[in-house]
């Protein structure tokens, strides 16, 4: 770990592709680690014209393997099970969340089903896990949503100190893949820059794998007219 982060320069900001390298090189443990971004935006969230959210396909993927669950009924629900969703049901699956049984990364309801899940709020919001539609997870749609969730889709928030943070893959991808996804997951955070954020929109950001150390970027090689 210390051999890790003298391998990394504390102060520097790196380019993109340098970075994903060192993060890649410093991946040494026997399990394949996540490799995290984190952004520090300029905005306020407690300020619901600064709130970031939104979500987006990674070109490559996530690399985690995400349990879904779907609030569906009647043809919905088997809509739901052939597109691979882990879990399907309804008043019953309200039951068991409410009693804290919850086996999933993902939660899509569709809209007919928002009046039992939005009891749930107090047990879902804080885990990020509430049905939204302004990130595709509460629509009729429930084909796409299941597939998307599956396939790679990454779903970001900003949390109360301006900071972002979400998984973009996996150590064993390639320099390229991570790259493309990196630039993906930028890209996405930019087009979500609400309306209230005033000045320098991200500050900084830095990736790491699970085990190693942080590696600063210079915002400017993810985000082009982006500094500071």
């Amino acid at each position: 770990m210390r051999k890790s982060r003298e391998s990394v320069d504390r102060n520097t900001q790196y380019a993109l592709e340098e970075a994903v390298k060192l993060v890649k090189e410093n991946a040494k443990t026997k399990f394949d680690e996540t490799v995290e971004i984190a952004m520090n935006l300029g905005v306020d969230p407690r300020h619901a014209d600064q709130m970031v959210r939104g979500v987006v396909n990674l070109p490559n993927g996530s690399g985690r393997s995400v349990r879904v669950a779907v609030f569906a009924k009647g043809d919905k629900a088997e809509e739901a099970k052939a597109a691979g969703a882990d879990i399907v049901g309804a008043e019953e699956l309200a039951e068991d969340v409410q009693k804290g049984k919850i086996d999933f990364d993902r939660c899509i309801a569709t809209p007919d089903m928002m009046p039992i899940v939005g009891k749930l709020g107090k047990v879902l919001g804080p885990r990020n896990l509430m049905p939204n539609p302004k990130v595709g997870t509460v629509t009729a749609d429930v084909t796409d949503a299941v597939k998307g969730a599956k396939g790679g889709a990454v779903e970001f928030r900003v949390e109360k100190a301006g900071i972002l943070h979400a998984g973009v893959g996996k150590a064993s991808f390639s320099e390229d893949a991570l790259v493309q996804n990196i630039k993906a997951f930028a890209d996405a955070v930019a087009k979500a820059r609400p309306s209230g954020a005033k000045g320098t929109f991200v500050k900084r950001v830095a990736i790491s794998s699970t085990m190693g150390p942080g590696v600063k970027i210079e915002p400017s090689s993810i985000m082009p007219g982006q500094g500071g």
